[in-house]
C-alpha cells in the first residue's frame, strides 16, 4: 500500500497544481513541479492532480509510467542515470548497467537499502558524442568503462558523508 500523504504535502501539491489549472497541454509541467517538490510522484498526488486538473486518473498514470524522468518511488539521494540511448548501447552501457547494478545490489529502478543510490537506465541524455555517458545529480561522466563504476560510487559516497 502506498505511503499516505500528510496535510502539509497534500496541501503543497494542490499549490503546485493550481497554476496550471484549465492550462491546455498542463499534465507533464504540472507533474514536473510535483516531481521537482516531492523528489517522486506519489499515488495520491497523481489522485489529487486528476481531480485538480479534471484529467482522468488512467491519463495521469499512463504518462507517468510512460516518460522514464517520472519515479514512482522514493529515490536515493544520489540518482545515477546510465543512458542506454544508441550511441551508448553500441559503446557498452549495457555492460556499465550490469556494473552498476552489481556494485549497488539494484536494479534499474530501484534505490538501494541505506537510501543513498536510486538507480535509473534512461533512453537518450543527449550526450552521443560523449557515449557511454552517466549522471550522477547532474554531473556527466564521459566515456565510462567498467572499471570507473566502482570510483563513481566511492566518490558519490564520500560526497554524501
Amino acid at each position: 500500500m502506498a505511503e499516505k500523504m500528510d496535510e502539509e504535502t497534500v496541501a503543497k501539491v494542490k499549490g503546485i497544481l493550481l497554476p496550471w489549472k484549465g492550462k491546455r497541454g498542463n499534465l507533464i509541467m504540472a507533474l514536473l513541479r510535483v516531481q521537482e517538490a516531492l523528489g517522486y510522484v506519489p499515488w495520491e498526488a497523481m489522485e489529487i492532480a486528476s481531480v485538480e486538473l479534471n484529467v482522468p486518473m488512467a491519463r495521469i498514470y499512463s504518462v507517468v509510467t510512460f516518460y522514464n524522468y517520472f519515479k514512482l518511488k522514493t529515490p536515493g539521494k544520489v540518482v545515477v542515470m546510465v543512458c542506454d540511448g544508441t550511441a551508448c548501447h553500441i559503446q557498452g552501457s549495457p555492460a556499465l548497467v550490469e556494473a552498476f547494478e552489481k556494485q549497488l545490489g539494484v536494479k534499474s529502478g530501484e534505490t538501494t537499502s541505506d537510501g543513498l543510490f536510486y538507480l535509473q537506465v534512461v533512453r537518450c541524455l543527449g550526450c552521443c558524442g560523449l557515449a557511454p555517458v552517466v549522471v550522477v545529480n547532474g554531473k556527466t561522466y564521459r566515456t565510462v568503462a567498467g572499471e570507473d563504476v566502482a570510483k563513481i560510487i566511492a566518490e558519490w559516497r564520500a560526497a554524501m558523508g
